[in-house]
C-alpha cells in the first residue's frame, strides 16, 4: 500500500497528529528550520538580491533522515504552521527533498490541531503559497543586508561584537526616545479638592472641584488652594503628608474647618442614563502577550512558549494528547462559525439566556491580519479550565485558562451599569458627583480586562474614572440643599511617563505597525542580549552603551531605523505576501536608501574608539592625565601616556568628574558616581582601585602586577559600594594547616583558605545528610556553573550522587530513606517530603520547626 510521510516543526505536534492519522502515514519532525543564510558572508547576491542558502550543521541528521523517509514516500505532505516563517520552512524541505524524492508534495495547514481539522486538512491539500515564501524570504534577506553590513561598522567605530538590525533598532529608539522624555520631564505641582457631602439620607459621597466661575478650574499651589478654601468659608488648621503602603511619605493632605457663613451647596442638575460595556474579542497574539504579563506575570517569550505547547498538544487523561488552543500567532480575531455555534450553546446552558445576545458577535478585523487565521481560542469547550487542571502545569493552566476565559465572555452579552451624574454649585464653585452601579454583570460573569499602566495610574490618582468601580449615590434632586461633612484637600505631581514593561512595548509596537505576531518576542529578546537595555523592576532600561548606539543609529540612519518607515516596510511584506508586490523590487529599494547612508555613515560617523575625554584625574603610575575611553565593559579611564603607560581604572573611581563634555548619549544615561570607601589593601597597603572585570565591578590592588589583591564589589540599593576585605579566620585549612579566611565571591560570602592559590580549599555549608550512594561522605551546598544551588557528595569526583533539593537530616517515617526533602510551592508552603520512588510521604516544615 502507499507510503505518506508528513513532516511538521516539533516532535510534540507529530505526536499529536501522529494519533489522527492511519497506519499508511509516518510522521516526522523538521526540528525547525532546515536551511538559512551562510553565517560567515553576506549569502545574497548584490546585484540581483538572490540568496544563498545552506543546510544548518545541527540539522544534517535530521535531514538525513527525512531523506530516507521520503525515498519510500509516494506523497509527502508538508504540515508546519500557517504562516510565513512555515511557509518557508515548507519550502526549504521541498528544495531539499525533492532531489531525492520523486514523490508528490502536497501543503497541508490548520488552525487547530484537533482530529477534525487535521482531517480536513488532509483532505483538500494545497501547494505551497510561494507569495508567503517570497514576503518570509524579504523580511530575511532585508535583515541581512541592514544587520551584516552595520556591525562591521559599529565594530570599527565603537567596539566589536555590538550589533544593530532592521526592526531591534527601532526597539531600541523607543526605549531610549521615553527615558529622554523621563530625562526631560519636569514635575508639574496641583492640588484637587473633595467635598465629603450629605443629602439627609446615606450614603454620604463625594463631589469633585471642576470649575470656577462657569469655567475649568485647578488649583495649582498651596496658596491657591487656600484661596480657594477661604471662598467656601474653610479655615486651614494644619495638614499631614499622606503615608503610601511602602511606608513613605505622599502627598500633603490639609486639615480644614467650616466657619460660620460657609458656602452652601446645591444640586443644579442630574443626569441618571443606562451604559454598557460591550466584550472585548477573543485574543491576538499581541493582545494575549499583554494580558499574560498584567494579569499572571508571564514575559513575552514565556508566553509564546507556554501557548506553543498547549498549541502542540498535551495528555489530558483518556482523550490522549489534545491540541487545547488554535495557531497561537495570529493577528485575526476572526473566529470560525462552528466554534461561535458551540460557545454559545454553552453559554446558554451555564450562564442562562440573558447573557446570551441574540446575535452572535462579530469583531472588526485589522488591515494587516491573515484572515484565513482565526482568534486564539480554546479548540473543544468539552476541555474547560477545571477539567484540565490535572493534566496540566500550573503556568499552562493560568494561560488556558485566561485565553478560554476571555473566548467565553467575546460571546457573551454587554454588562449593563446604571449610570448618575450630579452637577453640584457652592458659591462661584461647580464640583461634580458621579454614580455607577453594576445592574446586569453580563461578560464581566467572566472575564475582567487587565487595565494597562496609564489606566491604572489615572484610576489611582482619580478614584471616579474606574467605570468598573460601584459608587452609590443617594436620590438626588435639582436644587436640593446638601450638607458639608468635610472637605479634602489634596496634593499632587503629574508624573512622568513610566518606562516600558514588555507589555507596554508590545502595545506601543502593535500601534505603529512595527512587527508581526511572530516577530514580537523576537524583538524583545534580542535587544535585551544585546547588552542595549537592562531590565530594572520589569522595565526597560537603555544601557549607556545602547544609548550611545542609538544616537549614532539615528544620527546615519534616522530615515530607516524610524517606525513610519519600518511600518511601511511591513506593510510591503504584506503586500508581497499577497501577490500585489515583487519582493525583489522592495529589497531593492530599501537596499538603494540604505547603501546611500552607509556610504555616508563609512566617513562620517563618529569614532568613538578613537575619542579620549580629558579629566582632571592623574595617572597614579606615571603622573599624566587619565582620560575617558570606551571598552568592552563601557567607559573607563586611561592613562593619556599610552602606549607607554597602560594604567587603567573604572570611571566610578572618579569622584566629581566632570561630564560636561561628554557625549550627548554619555550625559544623558551617566549613573550616580558609586562611592568607593576601601579599606587599604591587606597585603601591600597600597591603595585599592575600582575596575571592572566579566562578573561586573571589583577593587583591585594599585599596585598590580606586583601585588594582585582583588576583593568582590557589591552595589547597595542607594548606589554605594561595599568590598570587604578578606578575614582570617582561627580555624585551620584541613588540607594545609594554614589559617581560614571569610570572602567575597560571585554569590555572596564563603569561606577558603587563606594560602590560596597555592590551596584551592573551600568550606562547604554542610547538611549533616550522610551520602546514600556512598556512605562515606556528607551532602553539602554547591553550585552550578549558572550559579543554580543544589547538594552534592563531598568525596566529589569519587561520588557523583547530587540532589536539587536540600536534604534535611530526619528520616521518613513511612520508609527506610534517612533523609527528607524540601519542597516550596505558593499552595502549601514549604514542605518535607520523602524522594522515594515507592513513598509520597509529605509534612510540613512549619510543623517540623
Amino acid at each position: 500500500m502507499a507510503q505518506s510521510l508528513v513532516i511538521v516543526e516539533s516532535p510534540a505536534k507529530a505526536k499529536t497528529i501522529n494519533k489522527f492519522l492511519g497506519k499508511n502515514f509516518v510522521v516526522k519532525a523538521s526540528m525547525g528550520h532546515v536551511r538559512d543564510l551562510p553565517k560567515r558572508n553576506l549569502g545574497v547576491d548584490e546585484e540581483t538580491f538572490e540568496p544563498t542558502y545552506d543546510v544548518l550543521p545541527e540539522k544534517k541528521k535530521t535531514l538525513s533522515d527525512l531523506k530516507k523517509a521520503a525515498k519510500n514516500a509516494d506523497t509527502i505532505y508538508l504540515a508546519p504552521d500557517p504562516d510565513r516563517e512555515g511557509e518557508a520552512i515548507c519550502w526549504h524541505l521541498y528544495e531539499v527533498l525533492r532531489k531525492t524524492s520523486k514523490a508528490d508534495f502536497r501543503r497541508v495547514q490548520f488552525n487547530e490541531i484537533t482530529k477534525k481539522a487535521i482531517l480536513a486538512a488532509f483532505e483538500t491539500p494545497q501547494e505551497i503559497d510561494l507569495d508567503r515564501v517570497d514576503a518570509q524570504q524579504a523580511r530575511r534577506v532585508l535583515d541581512r543586508l541592514m544587520g551584516y553590513k552595520l556591525s562591521p561598522l559599529l565594530w570599527e567605530k565603537v567596539r566589536r561584537g555590538l550589533s544593530a538590525g532592521r526592526v531591534q533598532s527601532v526597539a531600541l529608539r523607543i526605549i531610549v526616545e521615553r527615558e529622554r522624555e523621563i530625562l526631560a520631564f519636569e514635575t508639574r505641582e496641583y492640588w484637587s479638592l473633595n467635598a465629603r457631602l450629605d443629602a439627609g439620607e446615606p450614603p454620604q459621597f463625594t463631589a469633585k472641584l471642576l470649575s470656577r466661575d462657569g469655567e475649568k478650574y485647578e488649583a495649582t499651589t498651596q496658596d491657591e488652594m487656600s484661596a480657594v478654601l477661604t471662598d467656601l468659608g474653610w479655615k486651614v488648621t494644619g495638614g499631614d503628608k499622606e503615608q503610601r503602603d511602602n511606608g513613605t511619605e505622599g502627598s500633603l493632605i490639609l486639615d480644614v474647618t467650616p466657619e460660620s457663613g460657609n458656602a452652601g451647596f446645591t444640586v443644579t442638575e442630574v443626569q441618571a442614563k443606562e451604559r454598557r460595556k460591550h466584550p472585548l474579542p477573543p485574543f491576538i497574539t499581541s493582545k494575549l502577550q499583554q494580558d499574560a504579563a498584567r494579569q499572571v506575570g508571564f514575559n513575552v517569550a514565556k508566553t509564546m512558549r507556554v501557548a506553543q505547547g498547549l498549541y502542540e498538544g498535551r495528555e489530558i487523561g483518556s482523550h490522549g494528547t489534545v491540541g487545547l488552543i488554535t495557531y497561537m500567532r495570529t493577528d485575526s480575531t476572526r473566529v470560525a462559525d462552528e466554534a461561535i455555534d458551540a460557545v454559545r450553546g454553552f453559554i446558554g446552558e451555564t450562564y442562562g439566556k440573558d447573557s446570551l445576545p441574540a446575535e452572535a458577535r462579530k469583531f472588526k478585523v485589522g488591515k494587516a491580519a491573515q484572515e484565513a487565521h482565526e482568534a486564539i481560542r480554546p479548540t473543544s469547550l468539552e476541555f474547560n479550565p477545571e477539567m484540565v487542571k490535572p493534566f496540566l502545569g500550573n503556568d499552562e493552566w493560568k494561560l488556558y485558562s485566561l485565553i478560554w476565559n476571555r473566548f467565553v465572555a467575546s460571546q457573551m452579552a454587554s454588562a449593563v451599569f446604571d449610570t448618575v451624574r450630579a452637577d453640584i454649585e457652592a458659591g462661584r464653585y461647580g464640583f461634580r458627583a458621579t454614580g455607577s452601579v453594576l445592574k446586569f454583570a453580563g461578560w464581566l460573569a467572566v472575564y475582567h480586562e487587565a487595565k494597562d499602566e496609564e489606566t491604572r495610574r489615572r484610576e489611582k490618582e482619580d478614584p471616579d474614572t474606574d467605570e468598573e468601580k460601584e459608587r452609590r449615590l443617594p436620590k438626588l434632586e435639582a436644587g436640593q440643599k446638601l450638607d458639608p461633612a468635610g472637605l479634602i484637600p489634596k496634593q499632587h505631581f503629574t508624573q512622568p511617563p513610566p518606562r516600558f514593561t514588555e507589555a507596554a512595548l508590545v502595545k506601543i509596537l502593535e500601534e505603529k505597525g512595527i512587527g508581526r505576531p511572530s516577530t514580537y518576542a523576537t524583538i524583545l529578546s534580542t535587544i535585551t542580549g544585546r547588552d542595549y537595555v537592562e531590565k530594572e523592576k520589569r522595565r526597560f532600561t537603555p544601557t549607556e552603551l545602547g544609548l550611545l548606539v542609538n544616537d549614532l543609529m539615528v544620527e546615519s540612519f534616522g530615515n530607516i531605523i524610524s517606525t513610519d518607515y519600518t511600518a511601511q516596510m511591513e506593510q510591503e511584506l504584506d503586500r508581497i505576501e499577497e501577490g500585489k508586490l515583487n519582493w525583489i523590487e522592495a529589497v531593492k529599494a530599501f537596499s538603494e536608501k540604505f547603501e546611500a547612508d552607509l556610504e555616508v555613515a563609512r566617513k562620517e560617523m563618529r569614532n568613538v574608539k578613537e575619542e579620549a575625554i580629558e579629566t582632571d584625574q592623574v595617572c597614579d603610575k606615571c603622573g599624566k592625565m587619565m582620560v575617558v575611553k570606551w571598552g568592552r565593559f563601557g567607559k573607563f579611564l586611561a592613562c593619556s601616556g599610552y602606549p607607554d603607560c597602560k594604567n587603567t581604572r573604572e570611571v566610578a573611581d572618579i569622584a566629581g568628574l566632570d561630564r560636561s563634555d561628554m557625549p550627548a548619549a554619555a550625559k544623558a544615561a551617566a549613573p550616580a558616581q558609586v562611592e568607593t570607601e576601601a579599606e587599604p589593601c591587606e597585603k601591600c597597603s597600597k591603595a585599592m582601585v575600582l575596575r571592572r572585570g566579566r562578573f561586573g565591578p571589583f577593587l583591585a590592588c594599585s599596585a598590580y602586577p606586583d601585588c594582585k589583591n582583588t576583593r568582590k564589589v557589591t552595589i547597595d540599593k542607594d548606589g554605594k559600594a561595599e568590598a570587604k576585605p578578606d578575614v582570617l579566620l582561627d580555624d585551620k585549612c584541613p588540607r594545609c594547616e594554614s589559617r581560614l579566611s571569610q570572602k567575597q565571591g560571585r554569590y555572596g560570602e564563603f569561606i577558603a583558605c587563606s594560602a590560596y592559590p597555592t590551596c584551592r580549599y573551600v568550606k562547604m555549608n554542610e547538611t549533616g545528610v550522610h551520602c546514600p550512594e556512598c556512605s562515606k561522605g556528607q551532602l553539602v551546598e554547591r553550585r552550578s556553573k549558572r550559579g543554580k544551588i543544589f547538594f552534592g557528595c563531598d568525596h566529589y569526583p569519587d561520588c557523583s550522587f547530587i540532589l536539587w533539593r536540600k536534604p534535611v537530616n530526619k528520616p521518613c517515617p513511612d520508609c527506610d530513606r534517612q533523609y527528607l526533602v524540601e519542597r516550596v510551592t505558593k499552595k502549601e508552603g514549604r514542605q518535607l517530603v520523602c524522594d522515594s520512588d515507592n513513598c509520597e510521604h509529605t509534612e510540613s516544615a512549619e510543623a517540623d520547626e
